[in-house]
């Protein structure tokens, strides 16, 4: 399909999905990365007036927000700004992380407070100003589980899970997305020198290619199957037993 209709379809598809919720508008979280860039490409476009961005940091690189601001100066969208640092340091003094934490915290238990802090910020936001929330999680991403359960997976619309990182990226291309953005190693910016491929295992090419064509060497099938059935608790409701 054409990218001018994909981008077509998906204008479409949120104005409709916000009117028939009997909402004003669209926010959702701005990180400095292609995936939320091609969102609020895509939201500005769907509602002009009624866009709002929202740039979170939480121990965030100065990069990300020079590039969350690029965005939004490029797009043209409003932009809140809100540093959540103080909160999530006041919530592991009171959980107990540190030197007298009854246990050893696992990185990546302290890392998903973060995005766990921005979906409570944006809903906050959302509920002031009658929005929707928009996620930025792309199918790749589900495909494999690499959201956080009721952080950045805590959404009202996913626009971009239809669509692998590849096809994101062609998107962003079309839509003015600065190219310093486009072109910087994907990152969820949970921890210093994170990046998605280095905690998947595997490149977006190789996972990509799996997802579309169903073929792919045995070690990326095998590490893209056990990700998947690793996160499948992720991507449904709660069980409710039957009584």
């Amino acid at each position: 399909m054409e990218t001018s209709v994909v981008v077509s379809k998906l204008v479409a598809w949120i104005t409709k999905q916000v009117e028939s919720a009997n909402m004003q508008g669209v926010i959702f979280g701005l990180s400095g990365g292609i995936d939320s860039a091609v969102v609020a490409a895509l939201a500005k476009r769907a509602f002009p007036s009624k866009t709002l961005a929202c740039y979170l940091p939480c121990h965030s690189h100065p990069l990300d927000r020079e590039h969350a601001l690029l965005t939004a100066e490029t797009l043209g969208i409003k932009l809140i700004e809100t540093d959540l640092t103080p909160i999530y340091e006041h919530l592991l003094g009171i959980l107990g992380h540190g030197d007298d934490a009854v246990f050893a915290v696992p990185t990546v238990s302290l890392a998903n407070i973060k995005p766990r802090l921005r979906m409570t910020a944006l809903y906050y936001y959302a509920s002031l100003h009658s929005c929707l929330v928009l996620g930025t999680s792309n199918l790749s991403e589900l495909t494999v589980g690499y959201f956080t359960k009721y952080g950045d997976g805590g959404v009202d619309l996913m626009p971009l899970a239809g669509l692998v990182k590849t096809q994101v990226r062609e998107l962003a291309k079309y839509l003015g997305v600065p190219e310093v953005i486009i072109a910087k190693p994907p990152t969820a910016g949970l921890w210093a020198g994170q990046t998605d491929e280095g905690e998947m295992g595997i490149t977006y090419k190789e996972l990509d290619e799996y997802i579309l064509t169903g073929e792919a060497d045995p070690h990326v099938k095998e590490r893209v199957d056990a990700l998947a059935a690793a996160s499948s608790h992720k991507k449904r409701l709660p069980p409710i037993p039957k009584l």
